[in-house]
């Protein structure tokens, strides 16, 4: 069956199967209940500007999807959750399939142009700068709900906050309210389990949550790669995407404190199809990441001023487990037992931050806070064969990454007017200043107009920069990628205009338009004479485009929710596109409560349109479509629930991209069709 012939398929399935196709404090404020009152199922956001508030006011162009949208989208990873967000394409890389959160056409394989809060904390790493490369997924049953803002974010939260900001708020104890507990098992001997419990403790509130989930991942096809010519390929062969995950986390509040605490274990985690450019069918790492946070916050010091004070301590290692081979036994320029590189990393977080609202002047509310954080590779070990024989040379000068910190003070302002009736004018200004490679300013400024109680129209603007990570600012004695401690961080200025209206109350639509200009980047360029590549501020890009959205509940039992996506990026140096994201993208989801205990909840993810980079001269990747189906049925009062479903219900033939070089015939293939099973009990 042809591909438009699937698709064809899934988009009948779509319309027919419905029956007729934080930075911001943890406390509900009485201003957050007021807000809920007022704004009814509106979704509040946090991280736009450190305070609650709905999301079509926020200065910013955000998405929020809480925990029940996540239950009924089945969601097993946050990868399944933000497929649904526009202007956000969810790729991935070939070491052990990490995602790459593209936003706008802002694509790099590692991805440290996203950054990722957890509770309005970072856990992008120093080493390569985007979460971890053993990452093994993130589980959502803990999860309140996840904020994302497309565009520049740096004006609040610094480094990193440059493509997109992406918060994943955990649960407290008022949303258990309990004991829940659930079992999944599905296609690739995928098994899943969880248990939480919230409860009051001698005037503590007390949520604890433990998540588990172990798979032996798809295993996709590789016809070719960058030394198939030679016969020691390992190709044809599949990809490896098997772990074992364990995730806890524990939150405790009381009066104005508040502690956080979680642990991501991850081991016999995979490489995918490798670290270079041949396929890696031996390699396993492993890694341990835990965090603790403590806040305190108070609301009315005085009648005009709150304040909060946080520190928190972020801990994440890189670990390998069975050896990573860049080069198989018997490739050309490799020793005779292959070419065995394994770089392992320790580091540590420390931050601690201030901030306060003074509303003391009429008609404003101002925001000023101030922080430090110091950030430390404290461990780095290797073996590798380099030499013709493999040996340790961890504290040596052979070393790939020395052991150093960067540290970073920062202060901001900002400041939210309401300039006129109806008219609300956010300035806000940071500074960020590093031991390493200097400091930086960045403002925002956004123009929010309530054209209507039901429409508001946003003219936003921003700056925002991307810190080198160690990768590229210290590597050394690499044979591929040395450091450069010359560079400068990246540079992003975005211009957004926004519109969000609701024509009746069932309906609700949103439209943005954006334009960008990226400078700085850095890429590894060729060395004169040498087979190294040396990291470099060479590139640049700019991008426009435009995201449609639209929510509709035409009936209690059903409501329809649907995105559309258009970027168009270029290369600055070649005027070319500057590919690998797609030009067009489609998300599209129903929700039909066919039966009073029984829903079936169809999503179509159609990705369109992906240009290679410049010099790339592969031809562009298929189009491709998936279509997910979820059946959930609940029993005695909602005590049990039963969900199946199935992904990539039309057996598609997915494929994400790889680097030239790579010479992979298919790309990077994702999964075929599978399907799961799931049970949860709830009870007090």
């Amino acid at each position: 069956m042809s591909f438009r012939s699937r698709l064809l398929k899934g988009v009948a399935a779509l319309i027919i199967l419905p029956g007729w196709l934080n930075m911001a404090p943890a406390y509900n404020t009485e201003e957050e209940e007021a807000l809920l009152e007022l704004y009814g199922d509106e979704e509040m956001i946090s991280i736009a500007t450190g305070r609650t508030q709905p999301v079509s006011k926020a200065p910013a162009i955000a998405s929020v999807i809480t925990a029940r949208e996540i239950k009924t989208m089945s969601a097993r990873d946050i990868d399944d959750i933000l497929q649904a967000v526009p202007g956000l394409h969810v790729s991935y890389d070939t070491v052990a399939y990490n995602p790459i959160y593209t936003f706008r056409g802002i694509y790099s394989p590692h991805n440290p142009q996203a950054l990722m809060l957890i509770n309005g904390i970072s856990i992008n790493n120093l080493f390569m700068g985007n979460r971890n490369l053993v990452w093994g997924g993130m589980p959502v049953e803990s999860i309140s709900r996840i904020e994302v803002i497309r565009g520049p974010g740096s004006a609040l939260y610094g480094a990193d906050a440059f493509a997109g900001v992406i918060n994943i708020v955990t649960k407290q104890a008022n949303e258990i309210s309990g004991t829940q507990a659930g079992l999944r098992y599905g296609s690739f001997n995928t098994k899943a389990g969880w248990l939480l419990h919230g409860k009051e403790y001698a005037g503590f509130d007390v949520a604890l949550m433990a998540e588990f989930a172990s798979t032996q991942g798809h295993h996709e096809n590789v016809d070719s790669d960058a030394i198939s010519a030679s016969g020691a390929s390992l190709t044809p062969g599949s990809t490896s995407n098997g772990r074992d995950n364990l995730d806890l986390r524990l939150d405790i509040e009381r009066a104005h404190w508040q502690l956080r605490a979680g642990l991501q274990r991850r081991r016999n985690v995979e490489v995918g199809f490798g670290v270079g450019a041949a396929l890696d069918t031996h390699a396993q790492y492993q890694s341990d990441r835990w965090n603790a946070d403590l806040t305190y916050y108070h609301p009315d010091i005085s009648d005009t001023l709150d304040m909060q004070a946080q520190v928190s301590v972020f801990n994440t290692s890189q670990e390998v487990d069975k050896d990573t081979f860049l080069l198989p036994p018997g490739a050309p320029r490799a020793p005779p037992a292959g070419l065995i590189g394994n770089p392992e990393v320790w580091e540590r977080h420390w931050r601690f931050g201030l901030t306060s609202q003074y509303q003391g002047i009429e008609n404003h509310r101002l925001r000023v806070g101030a922080g430090y954080n110091t950030s430390d590779i404290y461990r780095v070990r290797e073996e590798n064969n380099f030499s013709g024989v493999l040996r340790d040379v961890s504290d040596t000068d052979a070393v790939f990454l020395p052991e150093k910190h960067r540290n970073n003070h920062y202060g901001f302002v900002q400041d939210i007017w309401n300039m006129a009736n109806n008219w609300e004018l956010t300035l806000g200004l940071r500074y960020d200043d590093y031991n390493d490679f200097g400091d930086t300013w960045n403002p925002r400024a956004a123009l929010v107009w309530s054209a209507a109680y039901n429409t508001t129209l946003k003219a936003l603007y921003g700056q925002a920069f991307r810190a080198p990570s160690f990768a590229e600012f210290r590597n050394q004695n690499n044979p591929v990628a040395l450091g450069n401690s010359g560079l400068k961080p990246e540079k992003i200025e975005t211009f957004e205009l926004a519109l969000d209206t609701r024509i009746v109350d069932d309906i609700h639509l949103g439209a943005n338009i954006f334009h960008y200009e990226w400078n700085d980047i850095i890429r590894f360029v060729p060395d004169a004479g040498s087979t190294t590549r040396t990291a470099q501020n060479i590139a640049r890009q700019k991008g426009y485009g435009a995201e449609f959205e639209m929510e509709w509940k035409p009936s209690h039992r059903l409501s329809l929710l649907a995105n559309y996506a258009y970027q168009y990026s270029q290369d600055r140096a070649t005027h070319k596109n500057a590919g690998n994201a797609p030009h067009h993208q489609i998300y599209a989801r129903a929700h039909w409560r066919f039966l009073p205990a029984w829903t079936l909840t169809p999503a179509l993810n159609y990705v369109i349109n992906r240009k290679r980079p410049p010099l790339d001269r592969r031809d562009p990747l298929d189009d491709y479509a998936l279509l997910d189906v979820t059946l959930r049925g609940t029993a005695f009062n909602n005590t049990w629930e039963f969900a199946a479903g199935v992904r990539n219900l039309l057996n598609a033939s997915p494929e994400e991209p790889t680097p030239a070089n790579f010479n992979i015939a298919n790309d990077l293939p994702l999964a075929r069709r599978s399907v799961f099973t799931e049970f949860r009990l709830n009870f007090q």
